[in-house]
C-alpha cells in the first residue's frame, strides 16, 4: 500500500490524519478526532527541573539531522507500548514528506545515541505532531520543549498534539473541540492551496518551517534576526541556539 503524498497534505488540511492498528498491520485508517489536543504556543508548562535540564543540555538537541531514525524509534515495541501504530506504508509516507520537505523531526541525543524526540508535518502555520519518544527521562520532554520555542520564533500559530495525554497535559496542552480546532486550522492554513495539482508538493512547508527548522553547520539550531519573528521581537540569536535561548523563549510573553 502506497499513500499519496498529496492525498495526506489534503487529509491534514480538513482536520484528518492516518492510523495503523498495529506496526505490521496493511490497513491504514482516517481519524478526525471530536476533541483535539494542542499546545497553546504561549502556554507550555516548564518546570523548574526541566527548565534546569535545558539550561544545562543535559541532552544535545538537532533538527532534521535523522528524521529516518526518530520515525524508527518511535515505531519500535516498548515495555510501556507493546504495539505502534506506525505501520510500514505510514513510515513509508512520512519518510517521503521528509524528503520534500513537509515532515520535519527534532532529534534528542545522549553523546552519539539518539534518545529521543518527535517528528511532525509543516503546513502553513500549523505543526501536526505525528509521534514522540523518550528513551531516557525527559527526552521527549526536551524535544517538545524546543519545538514549542521554535514553532514561537518560526511565527507558527498551531502546534497539533492530537489526542491528549496526562504526558501532554502536565507540560500544559488542552483539549478543544473539533468545531474550534477546525477554525484554529483555518486561521493557520490561510493562503495554503493543495488543490491546483501537484507542483504545490515542490514548495516545502513554507516560511515559517524554514524559520523554525534552520539548522547553523554542525548540530545547533539557529535563527535569523530576531524582527524575522513578530512573536519574539526581542530574541536574537548571534551564533547557535543555547538552552538558555529556549527556556528564554519559553518563559517571555509575545
Amino acid at each position: 500500500m502506497t499513500i499519496d503524498p498529496l492525498v495526506l497534505l489534503q487529509a491534514y488540511a480538513i482536520g484528518v490524519f492516518p492510523m495503523s492498528d498495529d506496526r505490521e498491520a496493511d490497513e491504514v485508517y482516517w481519524i478526525e478526532p471530536k476533541r483535539r489536543a494542542i499546545m497553546p504556543l504561549d502556554g507550555f508548562h516548564i518546570s523548574h527541573s526541566l527548565a534546569k535540564t535545558i539550561r544545562r543540555e543535559r541532552f544535545r538537541v538537532t533538527a532534521n539531522r535523522d528524521f529516518a531514525g526518530i520515525v524508527q524509534l518511535c515505531a519500535q515495541a516498548a515495555p510501556d507500548r507493546p504495539s505502534t501504530w506506525i505501520n510500514h506504508p505510514i513510515e513509508r509516507a512520512y519518510r517521503h514528506l521528509h524528503e520534500i520537505g513537509f515532515a520535519h523531526s527534532v532529534e534528542v541525543w545522549e553523546g552519539e545515541e539518539l534518545v529521543g524526540g518527535l517528528y511532525g508535518v509543516a503546513l502553513g502555520r500549523a505543526f501536526f505532531g505525528e509521534s514522540m519518544v523518550s528513551r531516557r527521562t525527559d527526552a521527549s520532554k526536551v524535544a517538545l520543549a524546543w519545538l514549542t520555542a521554535r514553532m514561537r520564533f518560526g511565527g507558527f500559530t498551531l502546534l497539533d498534539c492530537q489526542f491528549m495525554t496526562d504526558h501532554l497535559r502536565s507540560l500544559g496542552a488542552i483539549e478543544i473541540s473539533q468545531r474550534d480546532y477546525l477554525q484554529s486550522l483555518a486561521v493557520a492554513l490561510d493562503g495554503v492551496a493543495l488543490g491546483a495539482g501537484r507542483g504545490v508538493l515542490a514548495g516545502g512547508s513554507g516560511v515559517c518551517a524554514e524559520l523554525a527548522f534552520s539548522p547553523l553547520a554542525g548540530d545547533a539550531w539557529a535563527g535569523p534576526p530576531a524582527d524575522a519573528s513578530p512573536l519574539s521581537p526581542s530574541f536574537t540569536v548571534s551564533g547557535p541556539v543555547s538552552g538558555q535561548d529556549i527556556v528564554q523563549l519559553l518563559t517571555q510573553t509575545s
